[in-house]
């Protein structure tokens, strides 16, 4: 269990031989955390408070400007999406999991990624000794030292200016049906 004092991403886990995932613990704004999920060409960001997950396909990403609802099974990654419960998985043998009711996010590792992966999730190669692996390859012994080394982003308190993606008619449609909190299908 580790304590995250500072308000910084943070690297839980990643494929650093075959590259098959990553899983980033995102500080957002207003005191909220994400998980972003990086499968294959799939980015899932799932947001256990709100309930609410979002689907990114990069081979049908135009400008990084559209939220993409296809089937993923073309992909090579499915994700299942229950009442109070999603889970993504891929080929691979990755599995994520978060189960709303609880804040509850698990992730599975099949046994051929043994050892290939590192993070604040540890090494997963069943050896104590060597949990603590700082990005550089040495070790530690320091919590505060560990958790800051894993960190990807610089923590600053400046928002980043991003370029706002232009809303079409069926956006703005979409957001009367899903998103407005009198709508019905919220």
């Amino acid at each position: 269990t580790y304590d995250l004092a500072s308000k910084c991403s943070v690297l839980l886990a990643k494929d650093f031989v075959h590259n098959t995932f990553t899983v980033i613990l995102n500080e957002e704004t207003s005191n909220s955390r994400s998980l972003y999920v990086e499968m294959n060409q799939t980015v899932m960001s799932i947001y256990p408070r709100l309930k609410i997950s979002k689907t990114y396909n990069f081979s049908f990403t135009e400008d990084n400007c559209q939220v993409v609802d296809k089937s993923l099974e073309k992909n090579t990654t499915n994700a299942r999406r229950e009442t109070n419960k999603i889970e993504i998985s891929n080929q691979k043998g990755v599995s994520l999991s978060c189960d709303f009711q609880y804040d509850l996010c698990t992730v599975t590792l099949a046994g051929w990624h043994h050892g290939i992966s590192a993070g604040l999730f540890g090494t997963n190669d069943n050896e104590a000794g060597n949990e603590w692996t700082l990005p550089n390859g040495s070790f530690t012994d320091n919590v505060q030292e560990f958790t800051q080394s894993w960190q990807v982003n610089k923590c600053s308190l400046v928002p980043k200016k991003e370029k706002p993606c232009p809303i079409t008619a069926k956006q703005i449609i979409c957001k009367v049906f899903f998103e407005e909190s009198h709508s019905l299908l919220r």
